[in-house]
């Protein structure tokens, strides 16, 4: 249990878990109950920053979700025109994180990264399906080893003021490998190769690194699920 509540800490939430720390400090000499506000909202941060290692799946053609939180959406879309990936549809996977979510994304599957782009925007709800086109973003393409491209987008929230993105262009990255993080409350979306089937639906929980959302080895249909 203690293993699950005492993970590493990403080093991007060093300093604002001092900031919250030193305010708390100065509530206490201004009014005790409000410094354990203060304490409670310190601890909150430390744990929305929480970096655990995950045990990604290693099987050739798996593209696992890149964030932790729930499946909001599930259809055809095409790639950001930033991309430049063509305008043909693909089936799309939008993952919601919440403030309680890992906030650390993860690279859907290996392969070369071939195009970055970033687009400002506004930060309306991450969850609404406007907020791939409105809301500022980091868009991603990757190219496989046999040639297939995906794309994965990184999505600012109503509360998510900072993308934050690591890879570079040209850059070789493996499967469920961290590549940056959203601040705080966003959305990551993943633009399928064409004729992949998702095999998640919406309202699913999804793991970074570890949750499967396509086999591309695999002949299986999309999956549905419903509440049981």
């Amino acid at each position: 249990m203690l293993k699950d509540v005492l993970v590493p800490i990403n080093p991007e939430g060093g300093k604002f878990i001092a900031i919250f720390a030193a305010v708390t400090l100065g509530l206490f000499f201004v009014w005790e109950p409000l410094g354990w506000v203060g304490v409670i909202l310190t601890l909150w941060c430390a744990y929305f920053f929480r970096d655990p290692d995950r045990y990604t799946p290693t099987k050739e053609g798996l593209i696992v979700s890149p964030a932790d939180g729930i499946v909001c959406l599930v259809d055809e879309a095409s790639p950001p025109p930033e991309l430049d990936m063509g305008e043909e549809k693909r089936p799309r996977v939008c993952v919601f994180m919440n403030v309680f979510n890992v906030h650390v994304n993860r690279v859907p599957i290996g392969g070369t990264i071939k195009k970055l782009a970033y687009v400002p925007g506004k930060f309306v709800n991450a969850s609404l399906d406007k907020a791939s086109f409105d809301n500022e973003r980091q868009c991603v393409a990757l190219e496989m080893e046999n040639g297939k491209t995906i794309a994965f987008v990184q999505i600012a929230g109503l509360v998510a003021r900072r993308i934050k993105c690591d890879i570079m262009e040209g850059q070789a990255v493996r499967t469920g490998e961290r590549f940056g993080l959203i601040r705080f409350g966003s959305r990551v979306d993943v633009y399928l190769p064409v004729g992949a089937e998702p095999l998640v639906s919406e309202g699913q929980t999804m793991i970074a690194a570890e949750t499967v959302l396509a086999d591309l080895a695999s002949k299986e249909d999309a999956r549905t699920a419903e509440i049981r």
